[in-house]
């Protein structure tokens, strides 16, 4: 499993953090292990309330943690948590866990799309059950979580929906690479795209965030080879600064000058990577992050 301890817990890890999420509920989707969790543990350690909402119940055969042993991590480690167990794809199950958020902590400040589905197969070799998958978990369940969260998130002082998604590269290279799987990531993006712009009036951020290379996962050392790609990998804290970054605005205020929106100079309404948002915070040495490869070795993320 990968480690999701705090970043800043590290002294060896170069984000230092400028404001905090004390005090603050997330909601996510998924976050039972991996990038999810690594976020929401980089929370915790603030002192924020994390409702976590995945499917895992019961242990895996083939990967480690539950929304259970993940709300004890995130205790653990200075939050308050609620582990749900529910399907963002069913329409009860999310209301429940919006309803749930705000009964036990009085409120929604931040939603975090995290769950997804992935396959990368072409055209013809994708099961079309894969791809409703996909689009179910990916598209119907960011769109179904954000709108019902809505109402809790207007009343916030400082509402964000931040949602795990690359930029709309059009680039016909993606979609010819992997169809489905790009139209399901791409329609998390849109969703990005069109609720900035509905709520911009309304207090509510949203952004996307997306890594530039390849993260450690549970889900790729359980790959065949695994353990050996994930030596060209970062570790999933990138992210954790980068989404704590972008959560406290701490990319915005940093002295550096330097952008990290590729559409606006708001703060809604951008598609951010994990570099772009940790240069803009002051971090300009990436090493710290790797798992042993240098550099240049890197294996980049799709979609940039």
């Amino acid at each position: 499993m990968t480690s999701s301890n705090d970043a800043s817990a590290n002294p060896a890890l170069p984000y230092q953090a400028r404001g905090s999420l004390k005090g603050r509920t997330i909601l996510m989707s998924g976050g039972s292990r991996g990038i999810g969790l690594a976020i929401a543990t980089r929370a915790a350690r603030d002192g924020a309330n994390i409702v976590i909402m995945a499917k895992t119940g019961e242990p895996h055969p083939k990967l480690q943690g539950t929304v259970f042993t993940a709300a004890e991590q995130l205790e653990a480690a200075g939050g308050q948590a609620l582990p749900l167990v529910g399907d963002v794809r069913n329409d009860g199950d999310v209301a429940a866990a919006v309803a749930a958020a705000v009964e036990r902590f009085g409120g929604i400040d931040v939603v975090i799309n995290n769950a997804s589905a992935i396959d990368l197969s072409r055209t013809d070799a994708i099961d079309m059950k894969r791809y409703d998958l996909m689009q179910d978990i990916n598209v119907r369940g960011t769109f179904l979580l954000s709108k019902l969260a809505l109402p809790a998130l207007r009343k916030s002082s400082n509402g964000h929906i931040l949602t795990l998604s690359p930029p709309l590269n059009l680039d016909p290279k993606w979609a010819g690479m992997h169809l489905a799987y790009t139209m399901a990531k791409y329609g998390m993006s849109l969703t990005t795209l069109g609720l900035a712009e509905e709520l911009k009036n309304d207090g509510v951020s949203v952004n996307s965030l997306w890594p530039c290379t390849l993260i450690d996962t549970a889900a790729i050392r359980n790959m065949p080879g695994g353990a050996q790609i994930i030596q060209a990998a970062r570790s999933s804290e990138i992210m954790a600064d980068a989404a704590h970054a972008v959560l406290t605005g701490a990319h915005l205020t940093a002295d550096s000058g330097g952008s990290a929106s590729n559409s606006s100079a708001s703060n809604s309404g951008n598609f951010y990577t994990d570099e772009q948002v940790l240069r803009a915070a002051g971090v300009s040495d990436f090493r710290p992050y790797s798992l042993g490869a240098p550099e240049e070795k890197l294996v980049p993320d799709i979609f940039l």
